[in-house]
C-alpha cells in the first residue's frame, strides 16, 4: 500500500506511526524471543490449559455485555460455556462447551458502546496494547476493572494478579500468531495500513454480530473504518490483531 495512503479515521497517522514502530521493535526485539522461548519450554497441552482457563475467566464479562446489547442467545450461550467448563471443564482448564456445540461469544464493552450508537472515533495505536480507537479504548478500561481477578481481589492484590494474567496471556496469544504476523508483514509494502485494514476488517466483523438477525450479513461498516485488503484475515478467530500486537 502506498505510504502516503490514509483513513479518513486516522487523522493521528503520524503519531500513531510512531506507535506502531515502537510497538513493532518491541515485538521483533523482546516479545518474540519471549514468546518462542515459552512455546519451546512449556508443552502445548499446558498452553491449551492456560489459555482454556483464561477464556474462561473472560465468559462472565462477555455475557453481561451480551445483555447489555440485547443478544439473549448469545447472552445463553455464553452462560451455558461457563457453567460447562466450569463444573465439567474442570475449573475451565478443558473447553468441554466448545466440543459439545456451544461456541464462544463475543462480548466487549467496546462493542456494547458502538451497539449503544458511540461513534468509534479516530483509529488509534496504543502503546504495547496495539490497534484500538477512542471507543474502543474506553471499553478496553472498563473490560480491564470487570473481568476476574479484578471482580475477586481488590487493591494491590487485584492489580498484580490482572497485569500477571495478563502478561503471560499476551505471550501466549503472540505465540500463536507468530507466523501469520510474519507473514503479513512480509507481504506488506506497508506495513501499518495493512496491518490497519486487518484489524479494521475484523473489528467491524465483531461489531456486525450486534446487528439484528433480519438485517443483512455485511450490510455495516464501521464509519471511518478502511475497505479490508482482499483474502486478509487474522490467524485466530478468538484473537484480534489487537491482542496479537503490534
Amino acid at each position: 500500500m502506498p505510504q502516503g495512503r490514509a483513513s479518513a479515521n486516522d487523522p493521528l497517522e503520524p503519531l500513531n506511526r510512531k506507535v506502531f514502530a515502537f510497538n513493532d521493535a518491541f515485538e521483533t526485539a523482546v516479545l518474540e524471543p519471549v514468546a518462542k522461548a515459552y512455546a519451546a519450554i512449556v508443552p502445548q497441552f499446558f498452553r491449551d490449559r492456560f489459555r482454556a482457563f483464561v477464556d474462561n475467566l473472560a465468559e462472565p464479562r462477555i455475557f453481561v455485555n451480551d445483555v447489555l446489547q440485547a443478544r439473549f442467545n448469545a447472552a445463553g450461550m455464553t452462560f451455558t460455556r461457563f457453567v460447562a467448563n466450569t463444573i465439567l471443564g474442570v475449573g475451565g482448564f478443558f473447553d468441554y462447551a466448545s466440543s459439545h456445540g456451544f461456541p464462544r461469544q463475543s462480548g466487549d464493552f467496546g462493542q456494547t458502546l458502538y451497539a449503544w450508537g458511540v461513534d468509534s472515533g479516530p483509529y488509534l495505536v496504543l502503546l504495547f496494547l496495539g490497534s484500538s480507537n477512542v471507543r474502543d479504548t474506553v471499553g478496553l478500561g472498563v473490560d480491564f476493572a470487570t473481568t476476574p481477578p479484578a471482580l475477586v481481589v481488590h487493591g494491590h492484590d487485584a492489580a498484580v494478579a490482572s497485569f500477571a494474567i495478563g502478561v503471560v496471556g499476551g505471550i501466549d496469544v503472540f505465540s500463536r500468531n507468530i507466523d501469520a504476523l510474519d507473514a503479513l508483514k512480509a507481504s506488506s509494502l506497508d506495513y501499518y495500513t495493512h496491518f490497519r485494514s486487518v484489524f479494521q476488517q475484523h473489528r467491524a466483523a465483531v461489531l456486525r454480530e450486534t446487528r439484528a438477525p433480519h438485517e443483512a450479513p455485511g450490510a455495516e461498516t464501521e464509519p471511518g473504518a478502511t475497505p479490508a485488503d482482499p483474502g486478509a484475515t487474522p490467524a485466530d478467530p478468538e484473537a484480534t490483531p489487537k491482542d496479537a500486537q503490534p
